[in-house]
């Protein structure tokens, strides 16, 4: 068993060389998928799908990526990297590059292979899509979830059909039936539905399952047919239901190993028509069983406990089975190394005696009885012993020859004295005979090669001549005869080649290599000699065929010229359809099943032989229409006795007439390559493909000329319909503007008389407007003469009123403007007042500094006198004392030297003081210093803050003026005004407590003076209310600067005062 690893490959080969799998296990390959990352892991398969044709499958891995995998080009590749695990996959769409894939994230998507493209996205699902079923045309696909089931169209890729149902039940399945038009819906409540897929209409329902083995079902799997459905679920057995006749018809019970069965697949067979009969059953062990559900056998197994499987898919012809294992990797089995112990060929019912070796056995020992019960036996020599065996058959014959031995174990010799017993081969192993006979050698890659150079020219246009319904059908004869053209030139230009290969292409539709060999094996030996007169009919076969005729029935022959009937209508039409024509699918296999095992000669004593057993009906027919209808259509005839007369003829006819002496002997086709055939006029067809190449291009030319005459022509005709209608619009324009303008004229007439009828009720109207403005507009004079004379007095009364108002607002105006004069007189005597007391508080405490200052330095300098003293009186004392002690001196010189040691430490002492009392001192002058700068900086923020605060009881008061100047109202104006003079005169008090705060400078006092100046106005100079206001409010400001003015002089002068002090102190 081999075993690739993936690794972090995009591409590569399957296998390094060529797979041989083994009968035990059958495995091809086994495929993982490690990555080489830092830390390595093992990604493991979930799904995997076959395409179409089988050769190639998709498996998609837990991580999202997706392979292709060619098992007949033995090549994979990545072609779509998803990042999430695919749930379910499908390959088998319309378009064969294509391919789609559920995702974890509930949606499908649909990508190519060959571009790596996305094409589409699908959503709509709630839950994860586990079953994606694809119809057999392609076009329709269905995607399966626990709570729904949905219809796309993959033309669009669009939702036509959605399936909802009750949570309760639940969705086990949903799927189309293979080959057909019916959907079938499984549910959980084991209820099975049938439906039409293009109108959704249910067409059936299967009943429920007898109480006695009823088990819900899980899985389905449904023959190639779409009779047989079968089904399982938790339990060991399996319910066969035919769903033709709609009812369960079998239960076969699996092993007791088997629990619960986890899916079910159906093997195809390459002939057994779509009825499949093997059946693969994977358990929940693991293990794949495959039984045949008719003899309810166990045929063989994949997998094991070890080893198990965990899902698994079989291509649509048969041959591969792709399982994924519960460890992750991907196994490919071979299915003919499986069954390769199951398809041996029965054991021959005739058993040969053959001899022995002369040096063992002489003569006399050979001799034998041979009964039909009893077998007498020779004396038993010492040295050897020879067993018997009981036949039941008496046989005759010679001995065979290594010639008679056929592939797989078979004998040709054998299989004729079978073919004489029965009459035909048996339908089951009809195919496998036909193999071994005709020695096929299977060669894949050179079919390969005919089938990838495409179809052939002389066959596009194959439907138009043969229309066959079944398109499958009509593409595999295409493609087969495609491949005989490409083989041999002159398969194209044989016209009767579709019907020689029309039998065999629907026989082996499934199988297509096969088919193209059977053929072609059929024309090497069977049609010898037909193309030495190509285009003709093979006019030396057909003498044959009449030299035999001649001698076994004359009379038939004469009849046939006496009605001129040649060979080409009473042979010829029987050869080029190799007799499908005449007889029937059973007659047709049981005919060739003996030619097949014949010589080539026995298809021209064949059509003899038909003839002959055919003579009473020929001889009644006198037209040639009714020989024609005979020999193309079936008749009333026996082919068992045909055959028989075939075999007649074959024993009796002479040598020299016989076919078998100037036919060759059968030869099979050649291994790895097909040989050349050149058996025809070279000549003759090189000449006809040159002149068909000829016809071809004259006829490209011609059609050419003919589209652009037919372009031109078409541009013609649409110019004259142009033409036509638009000299038919012009005409319709011509009547109409004629109508138009007649009504024109009948509408201008009418309009003419009414204007005039207009005229003369205008005319009226006028008059009438006329006298009734001439009556209005006197009614309107004398009205507004009333409103002048009634104006005029209520003018005069307004303008007494006025100046009676105005005197009584001057008299009040003058009475306010001296009462605001004496509360102005009044404010300035006591700002005079105040600023006199601030001075003499000022001056009483700059003169209570200067006296304490006097005090100060009188006790410094009394310090500094008496410390001076009192340093003379201890210098005195010091003499003395120096002078009574020097006698003693001289006596302690060593004590002095101490001393003197002790007054020099002093010293240092003394100077490492005072040069800290200086640091100390230095230290105390900076603290001033900064103290000075912070009392300067908070005295400069102090005068800020109370600046901004008048600035902002000045912006206050403006407003208030500015809206009382806005009334328009005079009493509202004279309330305003008196509760602003209020206000006004209410504000200085609030700011005496801060002015009384303040230091002033006696030397500003003679400025106060200037008030009296600025704040003296004549009243007669006012010309109105509003002017005097404005000019009062400018005189308060004015008078409020001063003040504010004088107020930061004199606090400037105290700081400067304080400054000198403290500067002295230090």
């Amino acid at each position: 068993m081999q075993s690739t690893d993936l690794g972090n490959k995009e591409s590569g080969k399957i296998w390094h060389r060529k797979p041989s799998p083994a009968t035990r296990d059958g495995i091809i390959v086994n495929i993982i998928h490690n990555t080489s990352d830092y830390h390595p892991k093992v990604l493991r398969f979930l799904n995997v799908a076959f395409d179409g044709t089988g050769d190639c499958l998709i498996a998609g891995d837990h991580q999202g990526n997706i392979y292709v995998f060619d098992l007949y080009g033995n090549r994979f590749n990545l072609v779509q990297r998803t990042a999430q695990a695919c749930t379910a996959l499908a390959f088998n769409l319309r378009r064969k590059s294509e391919f789609l894939v559920a995702l974890a994230d509930y949606s499908i998507k649909c990508f190519d292979t060959v571009t790596k493209e996305l094409v589409s996205w699908m959503r709509g699902h709630e839950s994860s899509v586990f079953s994606i079923s694809v119809h057999a045309s392609g076009k329709y696909a269905i995607t399966t979830s626990s709570d729904t089931a949905q219809l796309w169209d993959l033309d669009t890729f669009q939702r036509k059909r959605k399936l909802n149902i009750r949570q309760s039940v639940g969705i086990q399945k949903v799927f189309f039936l293979p080959l057909s038009n019916t959907i079938l819906s499984c549910f959980k409540d084991n209820s099975i539905f049938a439906w039409e897929c293009d109108t959704l209409f249910c067409k059936y329902q299967l009943p429920a399952p007898p109480e006695s083995s009823s088990i819900l079902y899980k899985v389905f799997a449904v023959t190639r047919d779409g009779r047989i459905l079968a089904a399982g679920g938790k339990s060991n057995h399996l319910h066969l239901w035919c769903l033709e006749a709609r009812q369960l018809f079998r239960i076969i019970q699996m092993p007791t190993k088997v629990r619960a069965i986890r899916h079910l697949e159906f093997l195809p067979d390459s002939f057994d028509a779509g009825s499949n009969q093997v059946l693969g059953v994977l358990s929940q062990d693991g293990i794949m069983r495959f039984i045949n559900i008719q003899t309810c056998k166990l045929l063989f197994e994949i997998g094991s406990l070890n080893e198990g499987i965990s899902s698994s898919a079989i291509s649509p012809h048969g041959r591969y089975i792709a399982s994924i294992m519960e460890d992750g990797s991907l196994n490919i089995y071979s299915v003919q190394a499986l069954t390769q112990e199951i398809n041996k060929p029965p054991p021959p019912l005739v058993k040969v005696i053959e001899d022995l070796p002369k040096n063992k056995l002489s003569s006399s020992d050979l001799k034998r009885k041979v009964t039909s019960g009893r077998v007498q036996q020779p004396a038993k020599s010492r040295e050897s012993k020879i067993q018997t065996r009981i036949l039941k058959q008496d046989l005759t014959g010679d001995f065979e020859s290594k010639k008679n031995e056929l592939p797989d174990g078979l004998n040709k010799k054998r299989l004729q004295i079978l073919l004489k017993g029965y009459g035909e081969y048996p339908t089951k192993y009809r195919m496998f005979i036909w193999r071994s006979l005709l020695q096929l050698p299977e060669n894949h890659t050179a079919f390969s090669t005919l089938i990838d150079k495409g179809t052939h020219v002389a066959f596009l246009n194959l439907q138009k001549k043969y229309p066959i319904k079944s398109r499958k059908l009509l593409r595999v004869l295409q493609r087969t005869l495609s491949a005989l053209a490409h083989w041999s030139v002159i398969f194209s230009d044989t016209p009767y080649l579709p019907l020689l290969a029309f039998p065999f292409v629907k026989l082996f539709q499934n199988n297509q290599l096969i088919c193209f060999e059977v053929i072609a094996t059929l024309i090497i030996n069977w049609c010898q000699h037909w193309f030495e007169y190509f285009p003709n009919p093979p006019i030396n076969i057909l003498s044959m065929i009449e030299n035999v005729l001649a001698f076994h029935d004359t009379e038939l022959l004469q009849h046939f010229i006496d009605h001129d009937i040649t060979s080409q209508l009473y042979a010829w039409p029987l050869l080029e359809t190799v007799f499908s024509e005449v007889l029937t699918r059973e007659e047709w296999l049981k005919l060739f099943d003996n030619i097949f095992s014949n010589h080539p000669s026995f298809l021209l004593m064949t059509v003899v032989a038909y003839n002959m057993c055919s003579r009473v009906p020929l001889l009644n027919c006198n037209l040639k229409d009714d020989f024609e209808f005979f020999f193309h259509h079936r008749n009333n005839l026996d082919i068992n006795v045909v055959i028989r007369q075939v075999y007649h003829l074959m024993e009796t006819t002479p040598t020299d007439i016989h076919p078998d002496s100037m036919l060759n002997v059968f030869v099979a086709l050649t291994k790895g390559q097909y040989p050349v055939f050149n058996q025809y006029p070279k000549f003759i067809v090189d000449y006809q493909t040159q002149e068909r190449e000829r016809i071809r291009n004259d006829e490209l030319d011609y059609l050419r000329e003919r589209q652009t005459v037919e372009d031109m022509q078409a541009k013609v005709d649409q110019q004259r319909v142009e033409d036509e209608a638009w000299y038919q619009k012009q005409e319709l324009l011509r009547k109409a503007e004629e109508t138009r303008r007649e009504m024109l004229l009948q509408e201008e007439e009418k309009m003419i008389q009414q204007r005039q009828r207009l005229a003369a009720v205008k005319r009226e109207l006028k008059v009438k407007e006329m006298h009734l403005q001439d009556a209005a507009r006197r009614r309107f004079l004398k009205l507004q003469q009333d409103q002048q004379e009634m104006e005029l007095r209520r003018l005069d009364d307004e303008i007494g009123r006025k100046v009676y108002m105005r005197d009584r607002e001057i008299a009040a105006t003058a009475r306010e403007l001296e009462m605001r004069q004496l509360e102005l007189e009044s404010q300035k005597r006591l700002y005079e007042k105040n600023l006199t007391e601030n001075q003499e508080a000022v001056a009483k405490e700059m003169r209570a500094d200067a006296d304490a200052y006097r005090q100060k330095v009188d006790l410094e300098e009394h310090m500094f006198h008496k410390l001076i003293e009192a340093g003379e009186t201890q210098s005195q004392k010091t003499q003395k004392v120096i002078k009574e002690n020097l006698a003693k001196a001289e006596q302690a010189c060593l004590n002095t030297d101490w001393q003197i040691q002790s007054l020099h430490k002093q010293k240092c002492d003394d100077l490492q003081r005072n040069k800290c009392y200086q640091e100390v001192a230095k230290l105390l002058r900076e603290n001033r210093r900064k103290e000075i700068e912070i009392i300067n900086a908070m005295v400069e923020e102090e005068a800020k803050k109370w600046k901004e605060a008048e600035g902002k009881e000045f912006c206050l008061r403006s407003a208030k003026k500015a809206s009382a100047l806005s009334d328009a109202s005079r009493k509202w104006f004279l309330k305003q005004e008196i509760n602003a003079a209020v206000e006004h005169a209410e504000n200085p008090c609030h700011k005496e407590p801060r002015f009384q705060n303040e230091q002033e400078d006696s030397s500003c006092l003679p400025r106060t003076s200037q008030l009296n100046d600025s704040s003296e106005m004549d009243p007669s100079t006012q010309i109105s209310l509003n002017r005097r206001a404005v000019e009062w409010d400018t005189t308060g400001q004015n008078l409020i600067k001063k003040v504010r003015n004088l107020r930061q002089r004199l606090a400037a002068q105290a700081r400067h005062r304080c400054q000198t002090a403290h500067l002295l102190a230090a």
